[in-house]
């Protein structure tokens, strides 16, 4: 079976396709809608196809929506190094200057949700307000890593699993990236995906080398832990966060427990809220994007927004 290439990712919609060139490369985006920037960074192992559904209802609602993939996937550029979140988070941070904004309401998803929480820290003023899905702060995701080996120690397997270099990559693109399809429905609740949405899934993520840069992000996490640069990460993270924040989950998470996300709110000095959706797993804004809209929009109107 031939791998895909690159125009794979570039699925057609009520939208426009750009290449955007932010730091030093080039991201894929998807843009749609007026108003004030809403940009959307998708996790693992996905690409900016995930909020094809908020795609249409923030335009709808008078915002400008921006989902782009992230670096390494889809057809965003793929260099061999740089998967650290520091890095990632100052290239998006890029990308928001670079579509004309010089801030963003920045929603993120799993890892996208982990270079959300980063930015947040690292940028500040770029970040409008946050919106993390599925994605605790990085420091509780350490923190319940560590102390709780039969909670999210369990729970992060794909973790451990993925330090090994080079087989990883095979298995999770072997069959027609089946794997993939597993990891799908082994982390949302009943009913999804269904077999299209699997299947584009699975033939994204078989695009050249795209397999690797996202198992990067994944042992830049873990092997910086004792280095100097996780520890200066860590260090950094400890501020507190400063813009209005939503943290979204699903009641059925079983990649990243509703426990170890609940925690986060320790590193948030701003109006703070937290939504558990009951019902779904850890792609909420796939699984029941009703609901996800309608509390995501009624926060995002609300100009005090609760703690």
């Amino acid at each position: 079976m031939s791998a895909p290439d690159e125009s794979a990712a570039r699925i057609d919609g009520p939208w426009l396709h750009r290449s955007v060139h932010a730091g030093n490369g080039m991201f894929h985006v998807v843009e749609a809608g007026e108003g004030p920037l809403v940009l959307l960074l998708h996790g693992f192992p996905q690409f900016w196809w995930t909020w094809r559904r908020q795609l249409v209802t923030l335009p709808a609602a008078g915002y400008r929506v921006v989902a782009a993939d992230l670096r390494g996937y889809g057809a965003s550029d793929k260099p061999p190094r740089g998967y650290d979140l520091p890095t990632v988070a100052g290239n998006v941070a890029g990308l928001i200057r670079a579509l004309g904004e010089t801030c963003a309401i920045v929603v993120g998803h799993d890892w996208g949700g982990l270079v959300a929480w980063t930015m947040g820290v690292m940028d500040p003023k770029v970040v409008r307000r946050l919106v993390t899905v599925s994605a605790p702060h990085p420091l509780r995701l350490r923190q319940a890593m560590l102390s709780e080996p039969l909670g999210q120690l369990k729970a992060s397997g794909h973790f451990l699993g993925f330090q090994l270099p080079l087989l990883p990559e095979r298995r999770l693109t072997a069959d027609g990236a089946a794997r993939v399809g597993r990891l799908l429905e082994e982390w949302a609740g009943p009913g999804w995906p269904d077999e299209e949405t699997s299947r584009t899934y699975r033939d994204v993520f078989r695009i050249p080398t795209v397999a690797h840069c996202a198992l990067e992000y994944h042992r830049w996490f873990v092997r910086s832990q004792p280095r100097p640069d996780g520890v200066r990460y860590r260090r950094l993270m400890r501020s507190e966060i400063e813009m209005p924040t939503l943290q979204m989950h699903g009641a059925l998470d079983t990649c990243t427990l509703p426990r170890t996300a609940q925690g986060s709110s320790r590193y948030v000095a701003a109006p703070y809220r937290w939504r558990l959706i009951e019902g779904v797993g850890h792609f909420p804004h796939e699984e029941r994007p009703e609901v996800f809209d309608a509390e995501l929009l009624g926060w995002l109107d609300d100009p005090e927004p609760d703690r």
